[in-house]
């Protein structure tokens, strides 16, 4: 089958595409990112769908960034995802797209979602109110996927990966997630000998963390037997304190020095895991363990640092 990906050269696109030429051929395998195609414009999408004619297309393409740009820019993040998904789905629909899979943040879920958080709880509240511009465009995926199935039997996979990390992250210094940023931090403390790394609140809080890759390999599953309505979790389910994450990858990057923590600095959500119930049900799982991946991000990062240490993402 061919298979068409979008938001090929972001952080989950560079981990899926070797996934999709390997299970499906390099010749049937179009990777296109926002260089290539303007998703944005109707008739860019049109033009992009008759050119390849793809069966499947797995929909990464969307705007995101760090805190800091969803508190400066929420407008934008709002109208860009809301199109984006809104272009695709009814374009897909059209051109008889057979199969579509579409991700969807963990970051979706209401801020009061009680942990584990199981997919139910998705439409029972709102989300933190500094990313929900993205997060709710992002949620009307499971509205596309629902309304295009009954009209068009448009048949399609909606996921929602847990807290990512891994190589090709966004390792900025001002807008990326917590292991990117402790990654970055701990090698450039090394680099200049600093004696101490602050981190902010207490390290109390618990998070699950999910290796890229691992999200990547259970893609051909929701192309090829997946048909639900039903959204996913896509994570390891692993309760893991903040501060064991500082200590484990300060330990990996081999930084010596001490580690403090500024407690007047707000903690966030005291336990954000995500249920793998449904995952599970599946036989799917994601096993690769938190030092395993960290090793090999850690390792990635290090080797494109030193080719390019000038502040922008890596």
């Amino acid at each position: 089958m061919k298979v068409l990906l979008t938001g090929a050269s972001g952080f989950l696109g560079r981990h899926t595409l070797p996934v999709l030429i390997a299970r499906y051929g390099q010749e049937n395998v179009v990777a296109v990112s926002s260089r290539d195609a303007d998703l944005m414009d109707r008739t860019a999408v049109d033009r992009l769908l008759s050119e390849h004619k793809p069966e499947v297309v797995v929909h990464y393409a969307a705007y995101s960034g760090g805190i800091g740009a969803n508190r400066a820019y929420p407008a934008d993040f709002y109208f860009r995802n809301v199109i984006l998904t809104a272009l695709m789905f009814d374009g897909a629909a059209r051109h008889k797209v057979r199969k579509m899979v579409y991700p969807m943040g963990g970051c979706s879920y209401p801020a009061k979602a009680t942990s584990p958080i199981d997919e139910a709880q998705l439409w029972t509240g709102f989300p933190q109110p500094e990313s929900a511009p993205y997060s709710t465009a992002k949620m009307m995926g499971t509205v596309g996927a629902f309304s295009y199935r009954r009209q068009y039997g448009l048949d399609t996979s909606v996921i929602v990966p847990g807290n990512m990390y891994g190589e090709y992250d966004n390792f900025h210094p001002l807008d990326s997630h917590v292991v990117p940023a402790m990654i970055r931090r701990y090698h450039e403390a090394g680099l200049n000998g600093a004696d101490e790394v602050v981190m902010w609140g207490s390290g109390k809080p618990e998070r699950d963390f999910v290796y890229a890759a691992d999200v990547a390999k259970v893609i051909p599953y929701f192309i090829e037997q997946y048909s639900s309505d039903d959204w996913v979790n896509i994570s390891s389910g692993v309760r893991t304190p903040i501060r064991e994450l500082a200590e484990t990858i300060a330990e990996l990057v081999g930084y010596r020095g001490r580690i403090a923590w500024d407690t007047t600095k707000p903690d966030g959500q005291a336990v954000k895991i995500f249920a793998t119930q449904r995952l599970a049900a599946l036989g799917l799982s994601c096993d690769t363990s938190l030092r395993a991946g960290l090793r090999r991000t850690i390792a990635w990062f290090a080797q494109h640092y030193a080719a390019r240490s000038d502040g922008l993402r890596l």
